[in-house]
């Protein structure tokens, strides 16, 4: 009975460990590009951030970046200031990257084309702790260590979500669903 017990809770530790992550998608339908006012509707200036700044992103969750003829570099805080391309921590040209966020705190993203970012095509995503509500604002830190190979990510989008926000009702939903029977079966034993 003790073995039972504790599979049902391994299984319920899988379980949400798996639903509470959300992949989002970095610049919607376009994809990672040039900002310009023939491709985005507003005249935002900085149009990454602004949906950055828009999303929650926690450990676990992804982020898609779609593009062509361009790369995206994973840099420190003054690289990305200045737009520097030649001192990324990593770099992805596939055209289709997903970048795992494995810590908490400041990710810089800039693009691979000079000119293109200091156009706008830049982001900072702040990803907070599972252990964290909200997050003071603080001075942005430089990436402690370099993503793993094959990582991607995406950009804005007019559909915002928070990591938590669409999934828990799935996630309340599913866990009833599967711990239900299991209670039950539990408590004849």
């Amino acid at each position: 009975m003790a073995i039972s017990k504790l599979v049902f809770f391994l299984a319920i530790a899988l379980l949400f460990s798996c639903v509470f992550s959300y992949q989002f998608e970095v610049g919607g339908d376009e994809g990672w590009i040039e900002p310009s006012s023939a491709n985005f509707t507003s005249d935002i200036d900085d149009p990454y951030n602004v949906w950055a700044a828009q999303n929650r992103f926690r450990i676990g969750d992804t982020i898609h970046f779609r593009y062509e003829n361009d790369s995206v570099l994973v840099v420190g805080n003054e690289d990305y200031e200045n737009c520097t391309t030649t001192n990324a921590i990593s770099e992805f040209n596939d055209g289709d990257t997903v970048f795992e966020f494995k810590r908490s705190g400041f990710f810089y993203f800039i693009s691979g084309q000079p000119d293109h970012c200091t156009a706008g095509q830049k982001m900072i995503i702040d990803v907070v702790h599972p252990s964290e509500s909200t997050r003071a604002h603080q001075q942005p830190h430089p990436p402690e260590s370099a993503p793993a190979p094959g990582v991607h990510a995406l950009g804005p989008s007019s559909n915002f979500h928070s990591s938590t926000t669409r999934i828990t009702a799935v996630a309340t939903f599913v866990v009833t669903a599967l711990a239900s029977p299991l209670f039950i079966h539990l408590g004849t034993m």
